[in-house]
């Protein structure tokens, strides 16, 4: 019953919920990390996503991004 009752009002609050959860979680790391570390981490973080999210979209992203900063040729 209780836990038929959480679900309930955690489906109907999901947004709310899980931002507030996002930003103890944030705030906490950056209390115990620092905030230049937290940036740095998130940093890396987006970076990772966006590579691999060209990656995914794009098998030979790789091939082509090293084909517009290297002479063709060079990396094979």
């Amino acid at each position: 019953m209780i836990l038929e009752n959480l679900m309930e009002f955690y489906n109907s609050h999901r947004g709310g919920i899980n931002g507030a959860l996002a930003g103890v979680v944030i705030a906490v790391l950056i209390l115990v990390l620092g905030f230049f570390k937290i940036l740095f981490i998130a940093i890396f973080a987006i970076a990772g996503y966006y590579i691999g999210k060209k990656i995914h979209e794009d098998k030979d992203y790789i091939k082509n991004f090293l084909d517009r900063i290297l002479p063709p040729g060079t990396y094979r």
